[in-house]
This record gives C-alpha cells, sequence and structure tokens, in this order.
C-alpha cells in the first residue's frame, strides 16, 4: 500500500513538472511556471518519504526515487539563480560614490484593500523618488493624493477593474504617456524621469493581466504586452539608462520572463542575490516575486528589498538605484530561435514594438 501511494505521488509530480514543457499558453498549463520553489519542497518530501518507506529491493521503487530526484532538480534548476550561490547579474554599488541614485518603490495595492494609511506611512518612511501603484482606483486616488506636497509630478489612470495604474515623481516626468497596448482595459505607463540636467530615465510600468479562469484563459496578452515592451527597449538600452517596474503576473524564473530579459537585454538584479517573493502577502506556503524591476546596464544596485504588508495580497517592492555605467554587467542574450518564439507571440494579437511609447525621444 505505501509503494502505491507514492507511486501516485511521484505521478503527479512527474505530470506537473512535465506539463509546463509544453508551449501551450493555457492559464492551467503555464500557471505551472509559478510553483517551483513549492513543487522542490513536494519533491524533497517525497524522497525523504521513499528513502523511510521504500526497501528499494524492486526495480519500480529505484524508478520512483530516480523520478522525484529529476524533478527535484529540475525545478531547483529553474529557481537556483535566485540564490546567493550563483553570480551575480548586477553588481553592488560602490560606496562613498557621488553618482546619482533613484529609489522606486512598486506597490500593488490590492483594490478593495482600504488600508492605504499603512501604504502612506511606508512611502513616507523610505521616500522613494518614484512610486508605481497597481490596482489603484478612484478612491486610492482620493488617498494617495495626501503624497502631492513630495510628489507634485504624476500620471494617473484610475480604473475600478482592478487594472488601474497611478505614478508619483518627485522629479519631473518628460513626455508622459498612458498606453493600452495589448487589452483596451489594461493601462501601462511610460515616461522619461528627469533626475538632473545630465540625466533622464526612461521608465515603463507595467500590469499586464495574469492567465487565470477569471481574468485569461491564456498567457497569450501577458506575454504579447512583455515582448512588445522588449523589442522596443533593446535598440536603445546600450545608450539609454531604462528601467522597467511592475506586477508583471508572472515569477522571475518562468520562460516568457526569461525571454523579455534576451529580447530587451535587461539585467535582473535580484539574479545571484534573492527571490524577493512579492505574492501572496497573507499565505506564506504559496509565495512566488510577481513584482519585478529590470533595468539596462547603466546602474549598479544599492538595495532590493520586500517592505511589510499594508492589506494587499502584495508585498510592496523598494529598489535603490546607482546610476554608475559599465559594459561589465552582462545578461541573457536571444538566439535565433528565441527571436523567433517572440516575434511568433507578437503576432497572437494586433500589437506591435511601435506601439509602445518612447519617451526618451519625445
Amino acid at each position: 500500500m505505501k509503494e502505491e501511494i507514492l507511486l501516485a505521488l511521484t505521478c503527479g509530480l512527474v505530470v506537473l513538472t512535465v506539463l509546463p514543457l509544453w508551449k501551450h499558453p493555457a492559464w492551467w498549463v503555464r500557471g505551472l511556471d509559478f510553483p517551483r520553489l513549492q513543487l522542490c519542497v513536494l519533491a524533497f518530501a517525497l524522497l525523504l518519504a521513499q528513502a523511510l518507506l521504500l526497501s528499494y529491493s524492486k526495480p519500480l521503487q529505484l524508478i520512483i526515487s530516480a523520478a522525484s530526484i529529476a524533478c527535484l532538480l529540475y525545478h531547483a534548476w529553474w529557481i537556483f539563480p535566485y540564490t546567493r550561490l550563483w553570480r551575480r547579474e548586477v553588481r553592488s554599488a560602490s560606496r562613498n560614490s557621488a553618482s546619482p541614485r533613484i529609489r522606486v518603490m512598486s506597490a500593488n495595492v490590492l483594490t478593495p484593500n482600504r488600508q492605504a494609511d499603512r501604504l502612506l506611512a511606508l512611502v513616507h518612511e523610505h521616500r522613494p523618488d518614484v512610486l508605481v501603484t497597481l490596482e489603484s482606483d478612484r478612491w486610492w486616488e482620493a488617498k494617495l493624493d495626501e503624497l502631492v506636497s513630495d510628489y507634485p509630478y504624476s500620471l494617473r489612470c484610475p480604473l475600478d477593474n482592478l487594472y488601474g495604474m497611478h505614478v508619483f515623481s518627485r522629479w519631473p516626468l518628460e513626455n508622459a504617456e498612458t498606453a493600452f497596448l495589448v487589452e483596451p482595459d489594461v493601462p501601462s505607463m511610460h515616461a522619461c524621469v528627469r533626475v538632473n540636467d545630465d540625466l533622464a530615465i526612461r521608465m515603463h510600468f507595467l500590469h499586464p493581466a495574469p492567465p487565470s479562469p477569471t481574468e485569461n484563459d491564456e498567457s497569450t496578452e501577458r506575454d504579447v504586452e512583455l515582448l512588445v515592451v522588449a523589442k522596443s527597449i533593446r535598440d536603445d538600452q546600450q545608450n539609454v539608462p531604462i528601467i522597467v517596474a511592475g506586477d508583471l503576473n508572472d515569477v522571475a524564473w518562468s520562460a516568457n520572463t526569461r525571454l523579455f530579459r534576451k529580447i530587451s537585454g535587461l539585467l535582473d538584479p535580484r539574479v545571484g542575490r534573492c527571490m524577493v517573493n512579492s505574492f501572496h502577502a497573507q499565505h506564506w506556503f504559496l509565495r512566488w516575486p510577481l513584482d519585478h524591476f529590470f533595468h539596462s546596464h547603466h546602474f549598479r544596485l544599492v538595495r532590493i528589498q520586500r517592505l511589510p504588508a499594508f492589506g494587499s495580497d502584495h508585498f510592496p517592492v523598494l529598489i535603490e538605484l546607482q546610476y554608475e555605467p559599465t559594459q561589465d554587467q552582462a545578461g541573457l542574450q536571444a538566439d535565433l530561435d528565441d527571436e523567433r518564439l517572440a516575434s511568433d507571440t507578437i503576432q497572437r494579437r494586433p500589437a506591435d514594438e511601435s506601439d509602445v511609447p518612447e519617451p526618451a525621444k519625445g
């Protein structure tokens, strides 16, 4: 009986591991990109149970454990770069440097959440230079207006469909624009943040809809939005400082997020450091890195941290970057297969890289 139960559990683990290899964009396939950390824990627990309960006197028992080991190693391969055991993709900022710094905070507020005072307290405590809020409607906009004296520059798109967005900045927002790149009710925001006379940072704030039974049946809309932004960035990221921020409704280690990094040429400051699991704030056993910051080689990392919960299902995330242009930072590189996959994905929806505002060129 013990062997049958372990066999059934191992078969389930194998199915959950193998299914995402199918490139189908259905939500129930792409959703399995998310829990790789949890599946690692499950595989380890199965291995432990097998070691305690099986005698390994039969070939099937060896096969069961071999399958569990293979699943464990496969999931670990995806999440391993987000540990201190991996080489850092972004170098740490130089100490005592006079180079300009920018501090950005991203917060998915969860529209029904009414604990605005807790978020405002975090903003006052950490004093980001730029704040982006996701899911912010008109109620949240009214509460966030408290920040106007410290953040006189803003871009606003209050919506009650869980895709409202606001950007507040201490510094001028040049050529700021709200765009609807793929879906008519899902905005993105684009602006140049003028830090000083010599430095303007091109910023893109994104919150594409996730693949889920209550949102989109497929991941196509999300994937297309990320990839058209990636293509619009790649020709400029060597010469223009760029930051992409927001809740991408995709995990850091997914195939599509990796494709975004390859096509855009942007760097992920979490690689070699930490996961920064920002969702779900109420369930510790279901946490994934959904809120992201990517940037060009012009920056080094001062810090990135998850901030305390404030009633939303997301933790806010804060990043501080130092402007130190350097060519000795390299991310993932796209090959011909990646280029072909990105083009094929984009063609599934009437969207194009030319639809993405390029505020640095405005």
